[in-house]
């Protein structure tokens, strides 16, 4: 058994998580604690004293652990752990907190945006299990990617690969990566309500009424909302979803035909509403992707649900002492 320590960073939140790693290849969550993410300074300190708190509660010594995972939006860069400048954490420029960590600890730790560290935990605790070549799309408020290609998490040049949301796919769409048209646009929780939008504005200026969503709450229409109605029947809600699933297959279809993955894994939305886009997907993917390619590929929703955030960090420790 190994004891690892996770560090998730968000927008809003920044959790402290340990977990152990068990014999045969399992994780168990054991304690977490949960903080407002601030500035920095605030939120470094914040991060050592709960370090030091679970440590304490769960009666380990900081020699009983073997490594220190983080999870935080990029840009980032994981060779040098440096933390450089989030849209979420504007004030978290080039933060260099894995040699924080390292010198305060001595622990051996390692950072990773959160889409990569996303991929580790599907690959190595959920529904990757097994493979040596895997996607993972995020598929939530945006879409993100995680590459494992070749039994190793990929992450480019400079660590920009599996940036997929940025690929445009049709020349007019909802927006997602500042580009119409996008992937993201379309597959996206985002890019949903923007589709929803476009669509009820178009039926209320026709001067027809959609129960669901009145016209004076078009702006605040949500992707669950029409995931919810779509469930019940309601054909315009069906016809958004339908466009989502297409073009999401039209973007998988490129990852297969491009990185022949044994599968792809993807999270939040999708996991929680297959029913509504499996069929339509693979009608996509049995039309535009390489037939050899698809028939070695399977699309599976995520496995770790709510606890991914968790499992991501902690997977970026077990990810380290793995390849040490």
């Amino acid at each position: 058994m190994k004891n690892l320590l996770g560090i998730d960073i968000g927008g809003t939140k920044t959790a402290v998580i340990y977990a152990q790693e068990l014999k045969g290849n399992g994780l168990k969550i054991v304690d977490k604690i949960v903080f407002t993410t601030t500035n920095v300074k605030e939120t470094l300190e914040g991060i050592s004293f709960h370090f030091d708190e679970i440590v304490s509660r769960n009666r380990l010594a900081v020699k009983d652990v073997s490594a220190i995972g983080i999870s935080c939006g990029g840009p980032l860069d994981s060779k040098k752990g440096i933390i450089m400048s989030p849209p979420n954490l504007p004030d978290w420029d080039h933060i260099a907190i894995v040699d924080m960590m390292k010198e305060r600890y001595g622990i051996p730790c390692a950072i990773q945006n959160d889409a990569n560290a996303c991929a580790v935990a599907e690959w190595k605790f959920g529904a990757g299990v097994g493979t040596k070549n895997m996607v993972f799309l995020t598929f939530g408020t945006g879409l993100g990617a995680g590459l494992i290609l070749n039994d190793k998490l990929y992450c480019g040049a400079n660590d920009n690969a599996g940036e997929v949301g940025h690929v445009r796919l049709s020349k007019f769409g909802p927006v997602g990566y500042g580009k119409q048209g996008s992937f993201e646009g379309f597959a996206s929780g985002g890019g949903i309500a923007q589709l929803a939008v476009l669509k009820l504005t178009e039926l209320y200026q026709q001067g027809r009424r959609v129960d669901w969503c009145l016209s004076d709450n078009i702006g605040k229409v949500t992707a669950q909302l029409v995931a919810e109605q779509a469930y019940k029947g309601d054909s315009l809600a069906n016809e958004i979803l339908k466009i989502s699933a297409t073009y999401l297959g039209r973007g998988l279809a490129l990852l297969i035909d491009i990185l022949n993955p044994e599968c792809i894994v993807i999270g939040s939305i999708y996991a929680r509403n297959v029913d509504l886009f499996f069929p339509i997907v693979e009608k996509v993917l049995k039309e535009e992707a390489l037939g050899i390619s698809l028939s070695a590929c399977r699309i599976k929703p995520a496995q770790l649900g709510e606890n991914i955030g968790d499992y991501a960090a902690v997977s970026i420790a077990s990810n380290l002492i793995n390849d040490l």
